[in-house]
């Protein structure tokens, strides 16, 4: 068993009742399927509200306020989401009591380390933080689940969402960088659909212009100057892609060779379908990734759910990634390719180029996150593996497919 990674405590007061909502909501978004897949303690989300001696009495300490019991191990991050409500204002106006100096603690850890502790406040009710004890505490710390007056979305969504970029962010190290998108499109069009196509594009940058994400876009990325070809390629392998897929895309170089270059480096892809009438050929490069329905016409809803799966993905490698340096240090386990996705003809071909000479002695062992591939996709890989000389020699598995194997 791997030691904890990141943990997500949701601290609100008692009588904050909206507290106990937004807790329910973030424990069931990170306990979801979007995490499953992982080794077990790479999220856990942890509710701090109610004292031992009832409202008054401020919860149970979190990891930074005192050692762990019984030799635990302690998580390599803690990230504390306090739900700032009126009551909790109230309480910590009194300057003094349990209330207060846990939120104080809260505070004074994430300043201290912010690179171990994380501090992601939810404003419940407007004026909380203006001249308040609450608001020097954690007022000077930028909030998550601000709605935008341009796009509308449901409120559980957005905080999940901007939990989970910060989260990601935090877990890679991106100190004061956004998770950037990269929108891969066309603008080649049938000559009856090329408006659509262009208002489809438009939309979607309308959408993440209101979100916290960043944006790579060629039109507006590409400066004078530049080798375009060089950029698109480096833009593609460090950030998240999201492909519009519209009618033509699949068959474009430039698309196709953007969704190659993102898997080989392991980033995310999530696709957005937006065709209109039907694709004369598809690409196998396309697929094995998240694909969200958006129809001929694709809606901010639909937009939405693909950006908010795309950061799911984000914060889902970030995790994996720090699971691979747990066992690196551990030592334990030996797995010659941590895929960060489950893999497919094109980065297992990728990853074969440009592995080192492979140990001859014992079977290669491919791990990535359930869930896992089924039998006829093993049997094409294990047909590549062949074909480039491993013979029978590599197993792909799961976390889960592991564990059942005894490590």
């Amino acid at each position: 068993m791997l030691p904890p990674v990141l943990e997500i405590y949701v601290v609100w007061h008692p009588r904050d009742e909206a507290g106990a909502v937004v807790a329910r909501q973030f424990l069931d978004h990170f306990h979801g399927t979007a995490y499953s897949g992982l080794i077990g303690g790479a999220v856990e989300v942890y509710l701090r509200s109610v004292g031992w001696r009832g409202p008054s009495d401020a919860p149970r300490p979190l990891p930074f306020m005192e050692p762990f019991p019984h030799g635990l191990a302690e998580p390599s991050m803690v990230a504390v989401v306090p739900v700032l409500g009126n009551e909790l204002a109230l309480e910590l106006e009194r300057r003094s009591g349990s209330w207060h100096d846990y939120v104080a603690a809260i505070a004074a850890a994430h300043d201290a380390a912010p690179e171990q502790v994380a501090l992601f406040p939810l404003v419940l009710d407007r004026g909380v933080l203006d001249g308040t004890r609450l608001g020097e505490l954690v007022g000077h710390v930028q909030g998550i689940g601000g709605a935008s007056a341009q796009v509308t979305e449901p409120a559980s969504g957005l905080r999940c969402r901007d939990l989970a970029q910060g989260l990601a962010q935090f877990a890679s190290g991106m100190r004061g960088e956004r998770v950037k998108v990269f929108l891969s499109h066309t603008k080649r069009a049938r000559s009856e659909d090329v408006d659509r196509v262009r208002a489809v594009v438009a939309r979607v940058r309308r959408v993440i212009a209101e979100t916290r994400l960043a944006e790579f876009f060629d039109a507006s990325d590409l400066q004078p100057g530049m080798d375009w070809a060089d950029t698109l390629v480096a833009g593609a392998s460090t950030s998240a892609l999201l492909a519009v897929r519209t009618d033509l895309y699949a068959t474009r170089e430039w698309c196709q060779r953007e969704m190659r270059v993102a898997k080989t480096s392991g980033m995310p892809v999530v696709v957005l379908d937006a065709i209109a009438v039907e694709e004369e050929r598809g690409s196998f490069l396309m697929d094995h990734v998240p694909r969200i329905a958006g129809g001929v016409d694709p809606s901010e809803d639909a937009i939405i759910r693909a950006l908010n799966q795309l950061v799911d993905e984000c914060l889902k490698r970030a995790l994996w990634e720090r699971q691979h340096a747990l066992v690196v240090d551990d030592g334990r386990f030996t797995v010659d390719w941590w895929a960060p996705h489950a893999p497919e003809p094109v980065t297992l071909a990728a990853w074969i180029a440009a592995s080192e000479p492979l140990p001859a002695s014992r079977p290669l062992r491919v791990l990535h996150p359930d869930p896992p591939l089924g039998r006829d996709e093993l049997a094409v890989l294990e047909d590549i593996a062949a074909l480039a000389g491993l013979g029978e020699r590599i197993e792909i598995m799961t976390p889960k497919g592991l564990a059942a194997r005894g490590g």
